[in-house]
């Protein structure tokens, strides 16, 4: 199975570097004393604490493998090589929504950092998929389940 490398900005990286080094350490610790507490509660056989702790343990070990492959599939994008010519990941977007009449600003990052609260959208939503590669003033249709949406490209900044 071939793996696709996984866009990131350096901040995204660190954040997932960190949540890495938690999980392997403290959070590893935590979990082990939980299954040496519930072991001492005697037969394993009705002991919903030791299967709770191992329940944790799996999701924790499969969470530390997830965040491993997209440390090592990682491309990190420097911020030299963003320009403002052409909407690119790293870029963030001002639209001006043509049927709605208003402005609205997405930050265009990889998959794994896509944050709707902060307006910080994949480069693989619809969105992002029309966005990248236009030009500032270019208006871009974009397939939504609602309909088409139309939006015109109003800056673009790093």
């Amino acid at each position: 199975m071939e793996e696709k490398e996984v866009l990131l900005t350096q901040e995204g990286f660190d954040n997932i570097e960190k949540e890495l080094e938690y999980l392997r350490t403290e959070k590893r610790a935590e979990i082990a004393e939980r299954i040496k507490v519930a072991l001492g509660f005697g037969d394993l056989s009705e002991n919903s604490e030791y299967d709770e702790a191992k329940n944790a343990q799996a999701e924790n070990e499969a969470k530390i493998a997830e965040l491993e492959n997209k440390v090592r599939y990682a491309k990190i994008i420097d911020e030299k090589d963003i320009d403002t010519k052409t909407v690119q990941v790293g870029n963030t977007v001002k639209l001006y929504d043509i049927e709605f009449e208003e402005e609205v600003e997405y930050t265009i990052v990889g998959s794994t950092e896509v944050n709707l609260a902060e307006n910080r959208i994949s480069n693989e939503s619809p969105i992002g998929k029309a966005l990248i590669g236009a030009k500032k003033g270019t208006e871009i249709e974009v397939e939504a389940p609602a309909g088409v949406i139309k939006y015109k490209i109003l800056s673009i900044k790093k």
